[in-house]
Order: C-alpha cells, then sequence, then structure tokens
C-alpha cells in the first residue's frame, strides 16, 4: 500500500497513516456505500450516530467531523467514481477513510474561486482536521482525515 500525502511529499502532518500500537484504534465502524442512493447523508447519519456514542458529539469540532465526512464523500462520487465504503475509526483520534476505486491521487484545485461552487473540497478537509493524506491500494484508494480525540472532547477548533 502506497501512502501518498496532500500536496508532494509525505511526512509527519502531510499524509502518513496514524502509526500506534494495537490500543490506538479503540472501535472500527464501516458502512458499505457502493450503489447506495444519497450515501452523503448515509454517511453524516452514519458518523453522527458513531460520534454520538463514543461522547464525542454537541461541539463545533464534532460538526467540523460531519462536514469531513461530507466532503470526502462527494469528492469520492465527483472526481473517483463513487464512494465503496465509509471507515470511522475512534482511538486517540477520530479516524475518517472514505474508499473508492480509482488510484488516482486527490489533488486540490489549483486556484478555486471565491464565491463560486467547486474547489474548495481539499482545502476544507485541510483547514478542518489534524491531518489528511491518501492510501493508494490494489484495488483503489482510501482517502482519510484525522480529528484529535482531545479536540473533540473540548471542541478545540484546529490550530490553523
Amino acid at each position: 500500500m502506497e501512502t501518498i500525502g496532500p500536496g508532494t511529499g509525505t511526512g509527519t502532518g502531510t499524509g502518513d497513516p496514524l502509526d500506534a500500537g494495537p490500543s490506538a484504534v479503540v472501535q472500527r465502524r464501516r458502512l458499505a456505500l457502493s450503489g447506495v442512493r444519497g450515501h452523503v447523508a448515509k454517511g453524516r447519519d452514519f458518523t453522527r450516530q458513531a460520534l454520538q456514542d463514543w461522547g464525542w458529539d454537541g461541539t463545533s469540532t464534532s460538526e467540523d467531523a460531519l462536514l469531513l465526512v461530507s466532503e470526502l464523500l462527494t469528492n469520492a462520487s465527483l472526481h473517483a467514481g463513487g464512494c465503496i465504503e465509509l471507515v470511522v475509526c475512534a482511538g486517540e483520534v477520530l479516524r475518517i477513510e472514505v474508499f473508492d476505486g480509482s488510484t488516482t491521487p486527490p489533488r486540490r484545485h489549483p486556484s478555486p474561486q471565491r464565491g463560486l461552487p467547486g474547489g474548495h473540497g481539499l482545502y476544507i478537509v485541510q483547514r478542518l482536521s489534524d491531518r489528511w493524506g491518501a492510501q493508494v491500494h490494489e484495488h483503489g484508494k482510501a482517502v482519510w482525515a484525522e480529528i484529535e480525540a482531545s479536540r473533540l472532547t473540548s471542541g478545540r477548533p484546529a490550530g490553523r
């Protein structure tokens, strides 16, 4: 599996997957989305329920997590031929992964126009998450974003 970071490089803060022991992920939930209509709304509802179950709801940071889900699912639909699966993991971080069938790495729009729709998705992902990136695998890729658990419990906004 190849790791692709945002921009041109990989490394700390630019796309390396969470490198921690088995205790780093306490819970993992998966939602199959291949061929599902209304997948963005279903993904948000699925994630909202997970956040509630994990005690991470009711803060502006939990709303940021739902926006991240929307952006990642929408990007997979628009640019990667559709979503296959949404995975959310709880532990030291909330990790959101969207799997699609394309091996083409995500690319930020070079100059999105202010006030016009389109081209802003990965800028939003970068702004709201603590880390994000993509991992190419045999059948496509997973684009992921992470939010530190401490931010979800405190509601502290991203430090960007």
